[in-house]
Parts: structure tokens; C-alpha cells; sequence
């Protein structure tokens, strides 16, 4: 069991792998933070419509769900960023 990287309490995987369902291809062992000190916002993604995950420290949604910022690096070599 690992800390959440944001508030160092210990992670549930069951409350945080039910709160990344709508994330495709993400489980738990993609994130360092707890269910707590994350937000999924659905259908937020500009490239697939999807989820995107919102850290708790954060105030502004990312453009790309984490599938499709990983494709578009793979694609171009460029990282499009949090937005």
C-alpha cells in the first residue's frame, strides 16, 4: 500500500479504482493519490470525450484524458500539457 502523494495517507484501492472507472485503460497502480485529493470530471476529454482526473491541488480541468495525452505523445513527441 502505498501514500497518497498529496495528503501521505495510506490509498484505498477499492474507493479509488471505483472513482477511475470512467477513465479508460487507468487502474490504481497509474496514480500516486487518493480518492480523497482527486476529482474525475466526466466527458472533459477534447480528443475522445472521456474522463480527465482533476488533483486536488489543481483548479483548472486538463484538455486530454491521460489515455489520449500518452497517444499524443507517443504520436507527435510533443506533451500537449496539462491543457
Amino acid at each position: 500500500m502505498k501514500p497518497c502523494h498529496s495528503c501521505q495517507s495510506v490509498i484505498d484501492e477499492y474507493n479509488l479504482d471505483k472513482q477511475l472507472e470512467p477513465l479508460r485503460d487507468l487502474t490504481v497502480d497509474d496514480f500516486n493519490l487518493c480518492a480523497d485529493c482527486a476529482t474525475i470530471v466526466a466527458d472533459a476529454c477534447v480528443e475522445c470525450g472521456g474522463a480527465v482526473y482533476v488533483p486536488r491541488s489543481e483548479s483548472v480541468t486538463p484538455d486530454y484524458c491521460p489515455a489520449c495525452r500518452s497517444d499524443l505523445i507517443d504520436r507527435t513527441g510533443q506533451d500537449p500539457g496539462w491543457n
